[in-house]
């Protein structure tokens, strides 16, 4: 009894046996789990730090809501121009001799403001968009950063390389070979 003892606790794992011969040619499935499911917290904090952002307040909301609303009014006023035109050729008419009566430099004025409104909002939101952008890069190198601080794998190579590589004797020769020649 005690020699078939000794036989089944070796192949069951008392000393390590025939379990851990096991897990040199199959991935242990637990620990696989738990590597995956840090792995992939850890990806959703990178997310979360990289997307948060800071909303706008409700005035800043409404404001761009309403700052949205001039040019789908222009678009829809020109074709209800049109409409009116085939439906009321008289009212239609008498409108546009009254647009027609309007001096040149009224015209050139509100050329300007409709312009410079459009062109702001245009540049104000092209830079919120290039602001945004820059963030997430600066963000993804503080990433790669502190990655390359816990990851010596990622860390850039540094004349002290056989030092960062104590831990890895092949590694160490390589760097000092390359560094021969």
């Amino acid at each position: 009894m005690g020699l078939m003892g000794r036989v089944m606790g070796w192949a069951l794992g008392q000393g390590g046996g025939l379990v851990r011969t096991v897990e040199a040619f199959r991935e242990n499935t637990e620990n696989g789990a738990a590597r995956a499911s840090d792995e992939k917290r850890a990806a959703l904090e990178q997310f979360a730090r990289e997307f948060a952002g800071q909303r706008a307040g409700l005035f800043d909301r409404v404001i761009d809501g309403l700052n949205r609303l001039p040019r789908p009014m222009l678009a829809l006023g020109t074709l209800g121009l049109f409409v009116s035109a085939m439906t009321s050729p008289d009212w239609f008419s008498s409108r546009m001799v009254g647009v027609a009566l309007i001096p040149e430099p009224l015209w050139w004025l509100m050329g300007a403001i409709v312009s410079f409104y459009f062109g702001s909002r245009y540049q104000a939101k092209g830079q919120d968009f290039q602001r945004s952008v820059a963030e997430t890069v600066l963000m993804g190198q503080a990433l790669a950063a502190d990655r390359g601080r816990t990851d010596p794998a990622v860390a850039p190579a540094s004349p002290d390389a056989p030092q960062d590589y104590a831990d890895n004797a092949a590694l160490a020769d390589w760097w000092r070979q390359a560094d021969a020649d």
